[in-house]
């Protein structure tokens, strides 16, 4: 069995703005989290009990977990594994506040390869170990493996099909440095929802592979079932509009491209600048669509997107 070391999480340190009672702000750098402001008496600052220095009130809530969930099939055809409880359980002091409805949240769709685990480096071994073909993450220019490998597409797709049968798929994908942490966040604000190109095929493995990094933080995954041996295939634009989403963070920019052709604001992630497919210029200059380089930008952005409209939300 072959593994890949798990990347190193990173606390990440950003500007914040930070409120003291009468009105007065100013920006620190500071760890980057979302924090609710009903947590905070008086809008301010809050002081430990311990005497340390002042620092924000993180209260937790935490979505029921995917297992407890029901799979229904979408009439577009795609799967959504959506929760049979409305019900959240929270964890500590609130000191008050009443976390938003999902109804009240912003929708983002998150993509699972690049954004949350490192998919192409786990696949890119499997195919030197297995083919003898060696190749570089950095080679890969275009998501389209068969352009990468040389050969045909349906040659492209059952290697990935092997792959997928494979210890490096079950084993080698670990999470994005920062993922975690910012998912958690964000969670308590926005209404997290997955919508991948994965297939059918796979969808109970990469439930449990949400369910082992990012337990209770999304509560649909949506699967598009693209370069799938069977079964049809459903647009990420498609999904995104069927589930109402402002947001998709995704690091190919087709899909960006696609989506926000349709009005979605699009977060292009290229994890600090490292993936050459998606360099592309044509998702350059579209005004819906941003270019983030890690979770601590991608935080910022939806910051700015919720601080307009919902006082009750800060950064700390």
């Amino acid at each position: 069995m072959v593994t890949a070391a798990r990347p190193p999480l990173i606390s990440p340190i950003k500007t914040k703005l930070r409120c003291f009672p009468g009105g007065r702000s100013e920006y620190v750098n500071r760890h980057s989290v979302f924090v609710p402001k009903g947590c905070c008496h008086s809008g301010g600052i809050t002081r430990k009990s311990s005497g340390g220095d002042n620092e924000l009130p993180r209260p937790q809530a935490f979505a029921p977990f995917l297992r407890d969930s029901e799979d229904s099939r979408l009439g577009n055809g795609a799967i959504e594994f959506s929760d049979t409880s409305s019900d959240y359980s929270h964890i500590g002091s609130s000191g008050g506040f009443r976390y938003p409805d999902l109804s009240e949240k912003m929708v983002v769709a998150v993509d699972i390869d690049e954004v949350l685990g490192n998919f192409v480096s786990a696949i890119n071994q499997f195919v030197a170990d297995r083919y003898s073909l060696c190749h570089s993450v950095s080679e890969y220019h275009v998501y389209e493996f068969a352009k990468i490998w040389r050969c045909s597409k349906d040659e492209a797709n059952v290697r990935v099909h092997e792959f997928f049968e494979s210890s490096y798929f079950k084993t080698a994908i670990h999470p994005i440095p920062g993922a975690q942490q910012a998912i958690q966040n964000l969670s308590k604000v926005c209404n997290m929802s997955i919508v991948t190109s994965r297939q059918y095929a796979i969808q109970d493995h990469t439930v449990e592979w949400i369910e082992k990094h990012y337990p209770g933080l999304f509560q649909k995954i949506y699967f598009g079932n693209h370069f799938a041996l069977n079964g049809k295939s459903i647009p990420k634009s498609e999904i995104c509009r069927s589930l109402g989403a402002k947001v998709l963070i995704d690091d190919n920019p087709n899909y960006a491209i696609e989506c926000a052709e349709v009005g979605i604001k699009v977060l292009l992630f290229d994890y600090e600048n490292s993936y050459p497919w998606c360099k592309s210029d044509f998702a350059n200059g579209h005004p819906l669509i941003t270019r983030v380089q890690n979770w601590e930008e991608v935080e910022l952005e939806l910051a700015s997107l919720i601080l307009p409209s919902n006082n009750n939300i800060i950064i700390s």
